[in-house]
């Protein structure tokens, strides 16, 4: 799920227009005083995330939804340390069932890059921007939105706070009519609930469009009847079959995760976030994070941020909680994270481009030669964890499609290809 208001056009559309015709900064949007009005990108005709307006969009959340603030401390800002390297543009690999070879520099375009950052052995190697991003931009993370609602939970299981074995029913009881009623926490965290609920992006009746109907901040006409607001239409969720049996990718669980670490915090989700997490890491800038009608964050996919600040979340996952030796995060919650879920459960769910994955605390997992694991979001964002490699590699994007299937080919064997690079060439 992309925003609260996400145009049912945007993940069908296949558009025809190239990396660099789609450029919004080419295209002049959203560009002079007042822009002309066939270059405007605005509410509330909703056409903000349909290609290629969602190239400007991705950068520009805060002039179109209603935003709270994930605050970072503006007494620490670490500086990250440079090292930039040679040779990375010229990466060359297969693309996954492809014979043409591909360099990394075509891979760029090839997915609508709008920024790239590799941090290797805690140093930035490699560092690009594009299309609409600049070093200051704050970019839609979608999805990996989940990762962190993911790593606050843990948290709080760490602390003792939340307790991954009960019942969602018995810690929210406006959930015990639902579907998540009789789910446990872990459950919900690892996306292993049996609902009835779509998540097709491209089918216009699917129950995703009606969730964001509920979420949208606008004011709902006088005919509306539904609910209003995440929380008040995660009630209406209804069970399909017995829970933890199969991995079954759908945001409600994530914005259910929302409420229970708000619920066993006593604290927004956003207000959470900044003092378990952001505040801790040396961000350079705070991040946004899109709200509904009611002020209650999109746990589920709102997040914008910088991509240093998303690089910094990435090298703190790397090193196990720890930044610059202290431990900030609770090893316990990185090392739950990071040891994956069921393959077998995940198997179930035939993602096609993750043959052997799995999915943990709303984390993804390759379990491929180098433990890689990452956040990941519709359109291509990326927080991609490397361990054997020792490398951080965050890639943002505004890829016309938005389910990574249609990115992974031209992304995952990339990904492997520069960690082989800096493996082979050690500084």
């Amino acid at each position: 799920m992309a925003s609260s208001l996400t145009v049912r056009a945007s993940s069908a559309q296949q558009s025809v227009m190239t990396d660099a015709q789609s450029d919004p900064k080419r295209l002049g949007l959203m560009q002079g005083f007042p822009p002309p009005p066939d270059k405007r990108v605005t509410l509330p005709d909703a056409v903000f995330f349909s290609f290629p307006n969602l190239r400007w969009s991705v950068c520009n959340m805060r002039e179109l939804l209603p935003t709270a603030s994930v605050n970072r401390n503006p007494y620490y800002a670490r500086p990250l340390p440079y090292d930039l390297r040679e040779g990375i543009d010229e990466i060359v690999f297969n693309p996954t069932n492809s014979e043409t070879p591909m360099s990394w520099q075509q891979s760029l375009a090839e997915n609508y890059t709008d920024g790239v950052l590799i941090i290797h052995k805690g140093r930035v190697v490699y560092e690009k921007y594009r299309g609409c991003l600049s070093e200051s931009a704050n970019h839609a993370a979608m999805s990996m939105t989940k990762s962190l609602t993911g790593l606050l939970a843990e948290i709080l299981i760490a602390q003792g706070k939340l307790d991954e074995t009960a019942l969602v029913g018995s810690l929210i009881p406006e959930l015990k009519q639902s579907a998540f009623a009789d789910a446990t926490v872990r459950q919900v965290m690892d996306m292993t609930t049996s609902l009835q609920y779509s998540e097709q992006y491209a089918d216009p009746n699917a129950d995703i469009w009606k969730y964001s109907y509920a979420a949208n901040p606008l004011p709902k006409p006088d005919s509306y009847t539904g609910p209003v607001g995440y929380f008040e239409y995660l009630q209406t969720v209804k069970k399909a079959g017995r829970h933890g049996l199969q991995f079954g990718y759908k945001t409600v669980n994530s914005d259910v995760l929302g409420w229970l670490i708000s619920r066993a915090s006593g604290k927004k989700f956003n207000v959470l976030a900044s003092e378990l997490i952001w505040s801790k890491l040396g961000m350079e800038y705070s991040a946004d994070i899109t709200v509904d009608g009611l002020g209650t964050p999109f746990a589920g996919g709102g997040l914008s941020a910088t991509l240093r600040d998303l690089g910094r979340l990435g090298l703190v996952m790397l090193k196990d909680g720890k930044v610059d030796g202290v431990q900030v995060i609770p090893s316990a919650a990185v090392a739950s994270i990071r040891a994956g879920g069921s393959q077998q459960a995940f198997a179930k769910a035939g993602f096609g481009t993750l043959p052997a994955g799995s999915y943990k605390s709303m984390w993804w997992h390759f379990h491929n030669k180098h433990g890689a694991f990452a956040a990941r979001g519709v359109h291509g964002q990326t927080i991609y964890i490397d361990p054997t490699a020792d490398m951080v590699l965050v890639r943002l994007s505004s890829h016309p499609v938005a389910a990574n299937a249609a990115i992974d080919p031209t992304s995952l064997p990339a990904y492997e290809a520069v960690a082989q690079f800096l493996l082979s060439k050690p500084r």
